[in-house]
């Protein structure tokens, strides 16, 4: 067995390990110190709980002791990123054990904290820097950081650090790095958007991989407890009561679910509390502490808390609403079960779940027991065709029905009068048949008078069709037209004839308008000389301008500034 004396570390280190009470170094460890001691760029892919925070500090922190330099100030030489408040706080605890009796120093930044104590160690100078992406960054825009003393860059839980959007923070900061410089990766999950940035971040990697990709911890036992949406609440109590369990962490997909669970939690008599994003950072402190220490033994959160949440003996992980992502059930779960002990995971799925709840198993490649033992169990409705492989359609798409490419062959016997006639007539039948009207459209419907509308009636029915004889069809004369609407007036409107005749008479006796006649005059209205009333007058018109195209009169200073220029040359 790997002991950590057989990894060449300093006596500090060694020291600080035994005092910690750790005898030997897990998988992840005795891999991957080896050649980050080599100095090589390291790729690391490790399930969570598995020892990776050691696995690329006690390599840092024996370098920079051996090198025993005063750091500049705001020139750190080690830069981790990492994208939680909670997992940067976890980093600083680790540093903070393994350094003492070394003369070594470090900050941690993130955001919601104050920047009087941050710039304060910035401007005395640390070693390492453990940052958070966006506060890292207001600090390089204020000047108080900088980059070019970078020797070691860690980025720990890369994966979540993309599912957030820090892919173009990483890439900028990397960017003003020396080129010469020792880059560390580790992620719990492998994903196609990591594989990419490692590519463009790694200088000749050394590859480390500890278990199944996509994996979690042996030592949980994974469950999925069945129930109605409406039901999700009482089973959550009924576990908790037939549980037996010393810490549990309660997973919800919104911040106002992690308060109202955990009041109704609390009014069942059961000591908990809830930690989301929108808590002021020294508030989540207290109840991360309270939960260490025992004061709170359930803490309903939101994935916020799902990295950098390092707690010992939490029993259960109880997945309250399934994530919508299979990644994090990998990270949600990964609290349980750490460091060889034993640990429990509860999924509470509704029917709405089904789909989620697949995806998480293909990821863990192996289906999730039901349990069944509680009074809310239901399987109706997505339940049944959980296991069947008929359904190979989209995700939640339903069909019922026949197929609309697959049809019934036609006998030919109905008749539809309005249905085109597609077939052949016998050539017996084809002579009596009469001919089209020249001229006639191509695809022109044939519509025959007289007796061969009989024949256009029976086409389907050949007998009833050689009756027809040409030589005595007769052609019906054309019917007038009937006049639609009244004739005049009267039949409208019911109008008394004399009132009709003093009508005719005024209309009659009226003078018709003479050429001398003036029409009237426009009122004024009173409005401005207006752009577009300068705009379309013509000069010599009686418009607003002469025929020499100047205004016929004086312009006021909010007028048309334009035409009073002209005016004024």
């Amino acid at each position: 067995m790997t002991t950590f004396a057989a990894l060449d570390l300093c006596a500090p280190l060694l020291s600080a390990i035994d005092k910690q009470g750790f005898t030997a170094p897990t998988d992840i460890q005795s891999t991957a110190i080896p050649s980050l001691m080599e100095g090589n760029d390291l790729m690391g892919a490790a399930q969570t709980g598995g020892g990776k925070t050691a696995a690329f500090l006690l390599p840092i922190l024996h370098k920079l002791i051996e090198e025993n330099e005063r750091p500049e100030p705001g020139s750190p030489k080690v830069l981790i990123l990492a994208p939680t408040r909670e997992l940067a706080q976890q980093i600083g605890d680790t540093v903070r054990a393994f350094k003492q009796g070394s003369k070594l120093f470090y900050t941690v930044i993130y955001g919601g904290a104050p920047y009087n104590k941050q710039l304060f160690d910035l401007r005395r100078g640390v070693h390492i820097v453990i940052a958070t992406p966006g506060r890292m960054h207001d600090h390089i825009d204020r000047g108080s950081l900088r980059m070019d003393k970078v020797t070691t860059f860690v980025l720990d839980e890369c994966d979540r650090m993309l599912d957030m959007g820090f892919v173009d923070e990483v890439r900028k900061v990397a960017a003003s790095m020396p080129k010469q410089r020792q880059t560390i990766m580790f992620s719990a999950t492998m994903n196609p958007g990591v594989k990419k940035l490692s590519a463009s971040l790694l200088n000749n990697p050394v590859f480390v991989e500890v278990a199944r990709e996509n994996s979690v911890a042996e030592e949980i036992d994974h469950r999925v407890v069945r129930c109605k949406h409406g039901d999700k609440r009482k089973l959550l109590t009924h576990l908790l009561e037939r549980e037996e369990f010393s810490r549990a962490l309660i997973f919800v997909r919104t911040k106002s679910m992690t308060e109202t669970i955990a009041e109704e939690l609390q009014e069942a008599g059961y000591k908990a509390d809830s930690i989301h994003g929108d808590r002021k950072q020294n508030i989540r402190q207290k109840m991360l502490r309270n939960f260490t220490n025992g004061k709170i033994d359930v803490l309903v959160a939101t994935d916020v808390a799902a990295r950098g949440l390092d707690v010992k003996d939490i029993s259960h992980v109880i997945n309250f609403d399934m994530p919508m992502e299979a990644d994090a059930y990998i990270h949600r779960v990964g609290r349980t079960g750490r460091a060889g002990a034993k640990g429990r995971a509860f999924s509470i799925c509704s029917n709405t779940d089904v789909n989620l709840l697949r995806g998480v198993e293909r990821l863990l490649s192996q289906k999730v027991a039901v349990d069944i033992d509680h009074p809310y169990h239901d399987e109706s409705g997505s339940w049944s065709d959980r296991n069947s492989k008929k359904n190979k359609g989209k995700p939640g798409r339903k069909f019922s029905g026949k197929s609309f490419g697959r049809h019934e062959p036609s006998t030919g016997n109905s008749y539809n009068p309005n249905r085109k006639f597609a077939g052949e007539l016998p050539k017996s039948d084809a002579a009596s048949a009469p001919a089209p009207a020249e001229g006639r459209k191509p695809g022109r419907k044939f519509r025959p008078e007289g007796p061969a509308k009989e024949f256009a009636a029976n086409k389907y029915d050949a007998p009833k069709a050689n009756k027809y004889d040409a030589s005595k069809a007769k052609v019906d004369a054309p019917k007038a037209k009937k006049r639609k609407g009244p004739r005049n007036f009267d039949e409208v409107f019911d109008v008394d004839p004399m009132a009709i005749n003093s009508l005719k008479a005024k209309v009659a006796n009226a003078k018709a308008p003479s050429k001398d006649d003036k029409p009237a005059k426009a009122k004024k209205t009173g409005k401005p000389f207006t752009e577009k009333g300068a705009k379309f007058s013509k000069p010599g018109k009686g418009g607003k301008f002469d025929k020499s195209g100047k205004p016929t009169r004086k312009l006021g200073p909010r007028r048309f500034k334009g035409q009073k220029k002209k005016q004024a040359a």
